[in-house]
This record gives structure tokens, C-alpha cells and sequence, in this order.
């Protein structure tokens, strides 16, 4: 899975998901979902993707679109890898987004942290608030419904 979450100022760009099999009636990033069997090894193009479907938006409308957290969690009879994605999106864009997945909005940090959201989610926006939107690192978290652990994630040349 793959999620984007757009910035403008200090709101992030949430999506009350409806009709979805994984996360119907939750709150989730603005735009995501599956990735392509040709994108397995492509985060970035199955996000952009799914940008474009869901919210009709190019890359070009995004400023510092950057994989932040890459986690894993046993949901039972499957482990769930979810990449997030964060992106500022460009000044005037935001006016115009709808989403055919559900009801957009844009929301503050402490709204954020109340709204019910699928259990990673939750966990990555609590880490973000308190450590990650004062970084540029990526980070891999390993967790479930209890908590999840986040380390940093070296990489060459970043």
C-alpha cells in the first residue's frame, strides 16, 4: 500500500474513506491505495499513480515529495507493508481537490490525532507530529494494534 499526505501550511490533506474494503469509514491520508504488480519495486510511481486517479493531480502541483516511513504490520493472516509519502502541494492547488474515494479535508495536528484512522496510520501520525516533520529521515516502523517502533533508515547518498 502506498499513501500520500499533502501539506499546505500546517494541515495535512486527510480523506474520509467510504465503500473501502480495508479502511471504510476511517480517516487516511489524502490519496492511496494498492500497488500495481509492475510497481512493486516503484513506490514513488504507484503514489504518483494514485494521485492522479483519486485526486487529479500531476507531480508538477507537488514540492518535496518524499518517502518518510516504510512499515510493517501482522493484520492476522497477512503482514502489511505500507510506504508514506509526504508532499507540500503547490499554492492554489487545494481549492480545487475533490476525491471520488470519499469526503477530503484538510485537517490540524490536533484534529488529526483524534480522528479514527487504520492503526498504522495512527501510529505514523503520532511519530511524524513528534519527531519526523523535524527531520528529513526515513524511517521503518515494525509494530501492530499496541504500538509500533520506528528507527531511523540509513541510506547511501542521502
Amino acid at each position: 500500500m502506498v499513501s500520500l499526505f499533502l501539506k499546505s501550511g500546517d494541515k495535512l490533506l486527510l480523506l474520509h474513506r467510504e465503500g473501502g474494503r480495508v479502511a471504510n469509514g476511517l480517516w487516511v491520508a489524502g490519496c492511496g491505495g494498492h500497488m500495481e504488480k509492475d510497481e512493486l519495486n516503484n513506490a514513488r510511481q504507484a503514489v504518483l499513480r494514485e494521485m492522479k486517479e483519486e485526486l487529479g493531480l500531476e507531480e508538477g502541483a507537488l514540492a518535496g515529495l518524499s518517502l518518510r516511513y516504510i512499515t510493517l504490520r501482522n493484520a492476522g493472516n497477512e503482514i502489511r507493508i505500507n510506504y508514506y509519502f509526504f508532499a507540500h502541494l503547490t499554492a492554489g492547488e487545494e481549492k480545487m481537490l475533490v476525491s471520488n474515494e470519499g469526503q477530503l479535508k484538510w485537517c490540524e495536528e490536533q484534529e488529526i490525532l483524534q480522528l479514527p484512522m487504520p492503526v498504522t496510520a495512527h501510529h505514523v501520525m503520532e511519530h511524524y507530529f513528534s519527531v519526523g516533520r523535524h527531520t528529513s529521515t526515513l524511517y521503518g516502523g515494525v509494530g501492530d494494534e499496541n504500538g509500533m517502533q520506528f528507527m531511523p533508515m540509513e541510506t547511501n547518498g542521502r
